[in-house]
């Protein structure tokens, strides 16, 4: 039994820089909670599709995506597609999302399409991951404010911390203007190699500056997390004992503890 008080529980994966592990968050997150027994949709913001095609969902498949949700008005479950992971969905992607933020600036309510798409959608659905652009564009805004919380996948570098700020103060901007709702429901430290002294520096920072919204859990550099998006699966399908695989299990059952989501596990 969930204590959830909002369902479908909304999640935000975002980050402005890419190459920091949001899609493989959002991927392998979404294969864990499913794993866990809730039910999942994962909608892909993001023009490249990495998150459709890494659920094995191929392009010819993908006769409808986000792009006709928030440009055309489709509805979100006209759009939805089974993935190899029972119970997880995924309304999928189209590079021709890459045009919708032009297209979205001359329309009335153009930072909350999706949240109205939302409205509409089953829900039987536990969780909505979102899969946002590497960009602050109209597109993670719309995900900004169709969502409750967001998830901020920082990857273990240099400089990290110090581009953080930009996509807090959207948050903010957000918050004060169109989600008053919308909280900051943890930060995951990704890409993390314990032989590297830079890695264990950044995460000491991480947690010095911003508490306990970091994740106890990190996510380590993993060759079978490199490798299972050229075969079409998810991590957790390609090696469920690899090190990557089991952070990604133990972030899921870390996130349902952080929801308050009593049935979780781990």
């Amino acid at each position: 039994m969930s204590v959830i008080s909002q369902k479908p529980d909304v999640i935000a994966l975002a980050n402005q820089k890419g190459g920091v592990g949001k899609t493989t968050t959002a991927i392998n997150m979404g294969t864990a909670l499913a794993a866990s027994d809730r039910s999942v949709l994962l909608i892909d913001l993001d023009p490249q599709g990495n998150a459709s095609t890494g659920l094995g969902i191929a392009r010819d498949q993908r006769k409808l995506s986000t792009y006709d949700v928030l440009i055309e008005d489709k509805p979100l479950s006209d759009i939805v597609l089974e993935t190899i992971v029972p119970n997880l969905h995924i309304a999928p992607a189209q590079p021709d999302l890459s045009s919708a933020d032009m297209e979205l600036m001359g329309r009335t309510g153009r930072a909350s399409r999706l949240k109205q798409a939302l409205r509409g959608l089953d829900q039987s659905y536990d969780y909505v991951l979102i899969d946002c652009p590497p960009s602050l564009n109209l597109l993670t805004v719309n995900a900004l404010t169709a969502a409750n919380a967001v998830m901020v996948p920082l990857q273990c570098e240099f400089f990290a911390l110090e581009g953080l700020s930009q996509l807090m103060n959207t948050i903010r901007e957000v918050r004060s203007a169109l989600n008053p709702n919308l909280e900051i429901q943890g930060i995951v430290l990704t890409m993390y190699d314990r032989r590297n002294n830079l890695s264990h520096q950044v995460a000491a920072d991480a947690r010095a500056t911003l508490g306990d919204v970091v994740y106890e859990t990190v996510i380590p550099r993993n060759v079978r997390l490199s490798e299972a998006p050229s075969h079409a699966v998810p991590a957790l399908l390609y090696d469920e004992t690899s090190a990557g695989s089991l952070a990604y299990q133990r972030l899921a059952a870390e996130l349902l503890r952080r929801r308050q989501d009593v049935a979780a596990v781990g």
